[in-house]
């Protein structure tokens, strides 16, 4: 990754991006003053990491706003709670029947790891009027899987978590999936984890309400991506620039998404539709370093905080890394940091 050899302030980037625009009257903000209308389906043990995060972006550029620019409310199938992957019982507005796709201008199915993929025929016909009356809908986590069991998404391109994924691909032949963190296509969208969804949500945002509401949110929600971790322990900006290449920004989450399991050089290009020598040519003219190279020093950065933040022992922070051996973790870690990944845990136990 770059590096700075100044110290930075890691609030002072967000500060400066969201000043301006707090500050602005609330008829000035923004593009328009329409309220957009979001309707949340939430299938039993749904992802509550990538629910909250979604749910929090819109109630961050309502507070950005000083106007209400969203609404939303929450659907189950009995209409009274539903369970999260967490355990934790999330209370909802109505259950499916009750959806009136005409009062709502966005519709997003919320998945989980341990979800039943079988469409229920109430929200099947929800999800089709929803479809026919041209609104957007979505699926977060393994949500398309129901989208395209609704029938909806034949001719278009959508993402789903990556242990759904070769199931998709065979049971929707028709449906392209693609291996993005997230993907709008026309008035689909979808979402592959906890993390990607709040960056489909930025984007939404940034669709109807403008980009200089979206950047405000992602200022303050997204430190997690915008704030790398250096050897020291500060925190230095990582290169989310929204004036980076779409292809490059695409990338480059999809590194930070698969740290466990590294995608190939060949991988990371096709994602992203193009090829491996137009993916290095853009690292080396915005980032002037390969793909490669960015790609360990990620990992290995990740390492660095396991070992620092964690009780995980040097083996499991290795394999977590996506190293296959902890002996090449630890040359690798070594040869970035200057020492031994057991030094690292050895100063932490001792500070």
């Amino acid at each position: 990754m770059p590096k700075t050899n100044t110290p930075r302030q890691p609030d002072s980037p967000v500060r400066a991006r969201n000043h301006g625009y707090i500050t602005q009257p609330a008829d000035s903000a923004g593009q328009d003053h329409q309220v957009w209308r979001v309707g949340f389906v939430l299938l039993e043990h749904f992802s509550m990491m990538a629910f909250t995060g979604a749910v929090d972006a819109l109630v961050t550029a309502n507070l950005l706003s000083q106007a209400e620019r969203f609404q939303f409310d929450f659907y189950g199938y009995r209409g009274e709670e539903v369970k999260s992957d967490l355990n934790i019982d999330v209370l909802v507005s109505g259950e499916f029947e009750s959806i009136d796709p005409a009062q709502l201008d966005v519709l997003l199915v919320c998945g989980g790891l341990r979800t039943n993929l079988q469409v229920n025929p109430k929200l099947q016909q929800v999800l089709q009027q929803a479809a026919r009356l041209k609104r957007r809908v979505g699926g977060i986590w393994n949500g398309s899987y129901i989208l395209a069991q609704a029938g909806i998404m034949e001719g278009y391109e959508c993402t789903i978590h990556p242990e759904n994924h070769a199931l998709m691909n065979e049971v929707f032949p028709r449906v392209k999936v693609s291996k993005k963190p997230y993907v709008i296509d026309r008035d689909r969208l979808s979402s592959a984890g906890a993390t990607s969804t709040l960056g489909l949500m930025l984007t939404l945002i940034g669709q109807l309400s403008g980009e200089d509401l979206m950047r405000g949110v992602e200022g303050i929600l997204n430190v997690d991506s915008v704030l790398g971790e250096a050897a020291d322990g500060s925190l230095t900006m990582l290169p989310t620039d929204p004036t980076l290449p779409q292809p490059l920004r695409d990338t480059l989450l999809l590194m930070e998404t698969h740290i466990d399991e590294p995608l190939s050089a060949v991988e990371l290009a096709e994602s992203v539709d193009l090829s491996r020598r137009q993916v290095e040519r853009l690292f080396q003219q915005y980032l002037d370093t390969s793909p490669a190279k960015y790609y360990l020093e990620l990992r290995l950065n990740r390492a660095h905080q396991l070992l620092r933040q964690s009780n995980a022992s040097v083996v499991n922070i290795a394999v977590a890394c996506g190293f296959s051996s902890s002996a090449h973790f630890s040359h690798c870690f070594k040869g970035h940091f200057g020492m031994s990944p057991s030094l690292v845990r050895k100063q932490r136990n001792n500070s």
